[in-house]
């Protein structure tokens, strides 16, 4: 009797480079948004350029206070040897995040909705935040139904997707060094940043999507007993 010869194991990768890189990526949003939050909490003039948010801080503050732990515990949640090694850790965070992802999605929207739109926005920027917002907001749901039916792959892969959308912030710091020398400050400039946000989420869901395909759950079937004969 003879089995067939099951193939190597992979080493597991290292979980550092993926929290860190995820971790300086949130900086960007988190940085931004800590000064907006400090101006707004500790009394900012009120001009023309932030004035939507002097008159209505609660929604931009519920957005920054979400994105911080969306993007710092979320990073946590996808670094996969620290997932396995904390497992209670995984799930009592994992339900702060999904909650914190509806904040940023819920938030993000009202915001798109009601306040005015800035002169540096344009009506397609302005459409895009509506799609990646729903499309974030869907994605935590579809993830959280996945994980009650114990559905781990398509649990991560949705929740892997929310999360590129609301790293888009972050990407867009790259996605705009191209546009720079196209002069920011004249008549196109809400051209080129709306390039820049669509650019940036377009980015960050393709990567999801390759990771998602790439760490899919092989389907080849196990290893059957074969008889040898003599």
């Amino acid at each position: 009797m003879t089995t067939v010869a099951a193939p190597p194991r992979r080493r597991p990768r290292r979980d550092w480079p993926i929290i860190t890189g995820l971790f300086l990526l949130a900086l960007v949003p988190s940085l931004a948004g800590g000064v907006r939050a400090a101006q707004l909490t500790g009394g900012v003039e009120r001009t023309a350029a932030n004035a939507r948010f002097v008159d209505q801080p609660a929604p931009v503050l519920v957005h920054i206070v979400a994105v911080v732990l969306f993007a710092f515990l979320g990073a946590l949640q996808l670094a996969p040897r620290f997932r396995q090694r904390h497992r209670r850790w995984h799930r009592i965070s994992g339900r702060v995040v999904a909650v914190a992802g509806l904040a940023v999605a819920l938030s993000g929207l009202w915001m798109t909705a009601f306040y005015d739109l800035p002169d540096s926005d344009n009506a397609v920027t302005n459409a895009a935040r509506y799609v990646v917002g729903t499309l974030m907001l869907a994605s935590i749901v579809l993830g959280f139904a996945a994980i009650r039916r114990r559905d781990f792959h398509t649990h991560k892969a949705w929740m892997l997707r929310a999360y590129a959308i609301a790293m888009g912030a972050g990407t867009q710091v790259f996605t705009s060094l191209p546009l720079l020398p196209l002069d920011p400050a004249g008549p196109n400039y809400p051209a080129w940043r709306c390039v820049a946000m669509i650019s940036a989420w377009v980015l960050n869901l393709a990567i999801a999507e390759i990771i998602i395909r790439r760490t899919a759950p092989s389907r080849r079937p196990a290893a059957v007993p074969t008889t040898s004969v003599r």
